[in-house]
């Protein structure tokens, strides 16, 4: 591993671990300060103020870096390795082929904070940020399940599942096309990816489990060597049984 290697990845493991620290630390606080004490969203959408919209954004957006950025890592060297033989160099490019996956995932997590503004609004989401409503938490692993089936998914997984192809296929020279490629490849991931988050919300928000189950889940689905394909399948099966589970529970 060359020097330009082992600086982009350590740069990665300290924004996971720092992002990973933060959703404990909050874990932590909703767990352990007094109801009194702790800041939960309201239940009545019109009563949010910025600052409450803001927290459930940062809080989704750091969610999504600490989910979603290791899985990105097997990509990230390869075109870490193709920088390095074309200009010598990798840092500015790599690191804005990051930043460009992670725009992906911030603007989604716009998406996920009004989901749950939403959610607060209808009642379904607790003050606590767990799901209390059973049949929207089947209807999430249910839709879950079978768009692990469907040809678009399968088309989204191909791309992060060939690192080296996607690398040689997409490939944009110079800074504005390696924030393109991060572009590109942060859109595939979260075509393959967007209702595995959702299940965020079946499981609870703020789950540590739940984040760190659909992290390993996300991140053995792009690695599976072709003989273990299957796993993919046999992760929408179990989600499908859940779901099933749950409408009839």
């Amino acid at each position: 591993m060359s020097r330009n290697q082992a600086t982009i990845l350590l740069t990665l493991l300290i924004a996971i671990i720092a992002a990973w620290f933060y959703l404990y630390y909050q874990h932590w606080l909703m767990t352990s300060l007094p109801m009194s004490e702790m800041w939960m969203p309201s239940a009545d959408i019109y009563n949010w103020q910025w600052t409450d919209f803001w927290l459930v954004y940062t809080m989704w957006a750091v969610m999504m870096i600490a989910m979603m950025l290791p899985t990105a890592i097997p990509m990230v060297v390869v075109y870490t390795k193709i920088c390095e033989q074309r200009y010598q160099t990798a840092y500015p490019n790599t690191l804005l082929f990051v930043f460009a996956y992670l725009v992906v995932w911030l603007v989604f997590s716009i998406a996920l904070s009004v989901m749950q503004w939403q959610m607060h609004g209808l009642n379904f989401l607790t003050p606590m940020m767990d799901l209390q409503h059973e049949q929207l938490a089947a209807t999430l692993f249910l839709l879950a399940g079978f768009y692990q089936f469907t040809p678009q998914k399968n088309k989204f997984l191909q791309l992060c599942r060939t690192p080296m192809g996607f690398v040689l296929t997409e490939w944009r020279e110079g800074g504005i096309g390696a924030f393109q490629m991060g572009i590109k490849h942060g859109s595939a991931c979260l075509g393959c990816c967007w209702a595995q988050m959702l299940i965020m919300f079946a499981i609870g928000v703020m789950s540590l489990l739940g984040m760190a189950l659909i992290t390993l889940l996300v991140f053995v689905e792009k690695i599976a060597p072709p003989r273990y394909r299957f796993f993919s399948k046999a992760v929408g099966i179990l989600f499908i049984v859940w779901g099933f589970c749950l409408f009839f529970s």
